[in-house]
């Protein structure tokens, strides 16, 4: 079988991707009756959501305290994951600065926090050996703290309780409910339904919930980002792209005293991405590989590259006679600068944190930069309320903010960095070099991209074989089983994925999933949707993701 998709060994991934049901997304339907009603919703309880929550909570007690007259002020988080913290993965080195700002009563040693940067070092792989390289200055990471997001997002989400914040673990969020060109408020996704999506046991119906201000913090790719966006007509200068990052946490026997970083092997020359190795504690290990979704080889894998990283000398030594506990997958925003929104506002909504893009690729950092944005949303919510204005106009100091803030700012000295990475590995080196000494100016103007799903791919290439030997290598079934998975087999597929897949196309997917979601039988294309982590890597290069059950997915403890 072969189709337009896939022709003289080089697929189109584009021509074979679906639309999203935007239909269905955003609903321009009257709110249940019994609708519960609140005045600000966090659409996800990450480190942005909870942070808008936190700072806009503080904000009203203050106007309180001070005889001002909003009045109280319902503020809701809701969270797809059965517990906060299960569906959040990162590195993590993060800049702590944003957390003394939502938290200016704490001392460092008060956050949930791992240990200091002290050392770190780079190194340019090959496939036996590595060469210590000079830290690029937008690597350097003294003065930050090593975490786990996990822990840092269930402290924070008990700070939000704290503080009389409404946190629903549990509850995806399905659609958008809009009146014209404003949003209204949500509705969940159904929990309960049979393989054919009839109510089965345990059925709990779809809940609309109704507030001023709705504020999308759902992260990478999020289904009703991308819908209200179009449905808004916003765009940016350039697409957004993606890159891939798999994940595990050791436990090991020797304490890393440093940050590692890595480039080169196992990546082919024309792909961008390196590695991490982070300490996390004296027993404790973070090692992962991020992989731009631009690639050329159709045949590409993540999961595969990091179980064949495992084997080389600089990182076996490291992980020698531990043990990994810990498996996980998530797709992190690169386009920087050129690929933001020109407004993250509307008519009672806001886009915080990697639903908005805000990730600047060269120094590896989103994390505080999604706390940030999450606080100046809170800021501009709370200035709207208090003037009885939640409209475009009313909201749109959140943008005008971010804009000026350092969030922005860093994206822009930096912003066509990664971009340049697409003429190739070494010439995209010497370009980000002559950026980093220029402050970005060179070469000026704005380096032009296509979305990830629109590059040609080459199925020329090998397969890549690794051993799976369940002590340094695992399969993509034991990873997933690393990972907590909670999904019950007899779901729904919550996964859209094109007509008349070709068996290379089908391919393509087995590889682009590192959860072992999709295969290749012969001509057709299998699809285990329980085996999902909710990476969205094929989001961007193929089948779409949309939300389902609450509680499904992974359930990360430490990542």
């Amino acid at each position: 079988m072969s189709d337009s998709t896939s022709l003289n060994g080089v697929i189109h991934p584009l021509k074979a991707q679906p639309q999203l049901p935007h239909d269905r997304i955003i609903l321009e339907e009257q709110p249940d009756d019994e609708a519960v009603p609140m005045d600000v919703i966090f659409v996800g309880g990450g480190p942005a959501g909870l942070a808008g929550a936190i700072e806009l909570a503080r904000l009203v007690r203050k106007d309180a305290e001070e005889g001002g007259d909003l009045g109280e002020v319902e503020i809701g988080v809701l969270e797809k994951a059965a517990e906060l913290g299960e569906h959040c993965l990162s590195g993590a080195v993060l800049n702590p600065e944003p957390f003394r700002e939502l938290f200016p009563e704490l001392s460092d040693d008060d956050f949930p926090f791992r240990g200091h940067v002290e050392k770190e070092a780079v190194y340019m792989m090959r496939e036996s050996s590595a060469i210590r390289i000079p830290t690029p200055p937008s690597m350097k990471n003294h003065g930050n703290r090593a975490a786990s997001i996990c822990e840092v997002v269930r402290w924070m989400g008990e700070k939000a309780e704290g503080l009389g914040v409404n946190v629903f673990p549990g509850f995806p969020v399905d659609s958008l409910l809009v009146e014209g060109r404003r949003v209204r408020g949500v509705r969940t996704t159904p929990a309960g339904l049979d393989r054919e999506g009839n109510p089965g046991a345990g059925h709990t119906p779809a809940m609309d919930l109704t507030a001023q201000v709705t504020v999308l913090s759902e992260g990478t790719r999020g289904p009703l980002t991308q819908s209200w966006l179009r449905w808004q007509g916003v765009g940016s200068r350039n697409p957004q792209i993606y890159a891939l990052g798999v994940k595990e946490l050791w436990e090991v026997k020797r304490p890393l005293d440093r940050v590692i970083h890595t480039l080169g092997w196992p990546l082919p020359g024309d792909a961008f991405g390196g590695s991490w190795i982070y300490p996390m504690g004296d027993d404790l290990v973070s090692l992962g590989l991020v992989v731009g979704l631009d690639y050329h080889d159709a045949r590409l894998d993540v999961h595969a590259l990091l179980q064949q990283m495992k084997g080389h000398p600089l990182v076996k030594g490291i992980l020698e006679g531990g043990e990994m506990v810990e498996w996980g997958a998530k797709t992190i925003p690169e386009g920087g600068f050129h690929s933001v929104a020109e407004r993250r506002h509307g008519d009672g909504a806001c886009i915080v944190g990697d639903a908005a893009g805000y990730v600047d690729v060269p120094s590896l950092k989103g994390i505080h930069y999604a706390v940030k944005s999450g606080i100046l949303a809170a800021r501009a919510i709370f200035r709207a309320l208090k003037a009885g204005d939640t409209s475009e106009t009313g909201l749109a100091s959140y943008t005008e903010s971010v804009n000026d803030s350092y969030i922005m700012k860093d994206l822009h000295r930096t912003r066509n960095m990664r971009l340049a990475f697409k003429s190739g590995f070494y010439s995209g080196g010497v370009k980000a070099g002559l950026m980093t000494v220029t402050g970005g100016r060179f070469p000026g103007g704005r380096i032009e991209v296509e979305e990830d799903a629109a590059e040609p791919r080459s199925l020329e290439a090998p397969a890549p074989a690794y051993p799976a030997d369940g002590d340094l290598t695992f399969s993509k079934v034991d990873a997933v089983f690393k990972s907590g998975n909670k999904t019950r087999d007899d779901i729904p597929s919550h996964l859209i994925v094109g007509e008349d897949i070709s068996p290379e196309m089908a391919e393509f997917y087995q590889h682009v999933c590192p959860a072992g979601v999709y295969e290749r039988d012969g001509d057709r294309l299998v699809v285990n949707a329980p085996n999902c982590v909710d990476c969205k890597a094929t989001d961007v290069l193929g089948p779409r993701w949309t939300p389902r059950e609450g509680g499904s997915g992974p359930a990360y403890r430490r990542m």
